[in-house]
């Protein structure tokens, strides 16, 4: 049987378990992991709240078997309800299991060890494998095609834009004049192109090719988008008192969970005004006032986690109707 412990250290599991098990000290509560890769956050929350049932959501139907092998081997199969699906079906998944409300949410956006690990789907650049980096391989855009298809402006955008590489446009440029003699098919094409074409004087610490390919992770997988439609899904679902729980590993990710997280804190009213209305008071209250980062002993134990930045909040009073409002049009407008 796979010993599944070894491959998969979940990052800053206790911090993550103090923040959501509050929630889920009373009978019928419902937790829903929308990241469950393979269930390291998802077994210590079950372990804290006997009383809990927790939903895990994955899109790697590889992660989701192997996830589900991990309750069975922990006793805790009969607290847990596996369901393949991108995370932001959110409403689609509690409708389907005819839920209403829950008492938590979870996501941890950083890649799995599973997806880091296994090196035939070409996540990493330490590996040669073929371009592909799809989290669900029932989908058809690869990070190959991408390279193959979009065009220099394209390429510059979302290398700029996810990646904050410095030289997105020269490195565009040379991918399409490469293309066009010789497609770029695996992490090693990718990982030379790179190479030889930022200036030795201006790489990063490390592979210069590290940007590029979070660049077309986050393309291949529309994560970003992905988060901005599911955390609104969440806020309207949520009990009294529930909460969400984020961790994000990448700068754009963070700022967006920051904005919407903020936006339910803060007082919004005009500067000044003697009385606050009730619809202006904040409907969340801040539980980790900032991001939690890992510590240097964590960070040690588990290099993955330096970049880890977590945040939380509590859902205080009812979601005020202006605030609906914008979420189901935020919604719409992305459908």
């Amino acid at each position: 049987m796979t010993d599944l412990n070894a491959i998969h250290q979940p990052v800053l599991l206790n911090e993550c378990v103090d923040l959501v098990t509050p929630a889920l000290a009373h009978s019928d509560a419902i937790v829903v992991d929308c990241t469950l890769g393979l269930a390291g956050h998802a077994i210590a929350f079950l372990k804290s709240s006997p009383d809990a049932q927790l939903i895990g959501i994955d899109r790697d139907e590889e992660a989701l078997h192997l996830a589900t092998e991990r309750m069975e081997q922990e006793g805790l199969s009969n607290r847990f309800i596996p369901v393949h699906a991108a995370f932001d079906d959110f409403d689609k998944v509690l409708e389907s299991k005819g839920i209403r409300q829950v008492d938590a949410a979870f996501m941890d956006l950083g890649l799995s060890s599973l997806q880091i690990d296994e090196t035939s789907r070409g996540f990493s650049y330490a590996h040669d494998a073929p371009l592909d980096m799809r989290m669900d391989t029932t989908q058809t855009l690869t990070a190959a095609e991408v390279l193959a298809r979009y065009s220099v402006q394209q390429l510059t955008t979302i290398f700029r834009e996810y990646g904050e590489e410095r030289f997105s446009r020269p490195i565009a440029r040379a991918i399409v004049e490469r293309r066009e003699s010789q497609p770029l098919l695996t992490s090693k094409d990718l990982n030379e192109l790179v190479d030889s074409t930022v200036p030795h004087a201006h790489r990063p610490a490390g592979n210069p090719a590290k940007r590029v390919f979070q660049a077309l992770r986050i393309e291949v997988n529309g994560e970003l988008e992905k988060l901005s439609r599911t955390l609104p899904q969440i806020a309207m679902r949520l009990k009294m008192h529930g909460r969400i729980v984020v961790e994000s590993y990448h700068s754009l990710e963070d700022r967006t969970v920051k904005r919407f997280m903020t936006a339910g804190t803060r007082v919004n009213v005009p500067p000044g005004l003697p009385v606050i209305p009730m619809e202006a008071q904040p409907y969340f209250k801040d539980l980790t006032h900032g991001a939690i980062k890992a510590d240097e002993t964590q960070i040690e134990e588990n290099p993955r986690s330096a970049s880890v930045r977590l945040r939380a909040v509590e859902l205080i009073r009812h979601i005020p109707e202006h605030a609906l409002k914008h979420y189901e049009e935020h919604g719409k407008e992305r459908e």
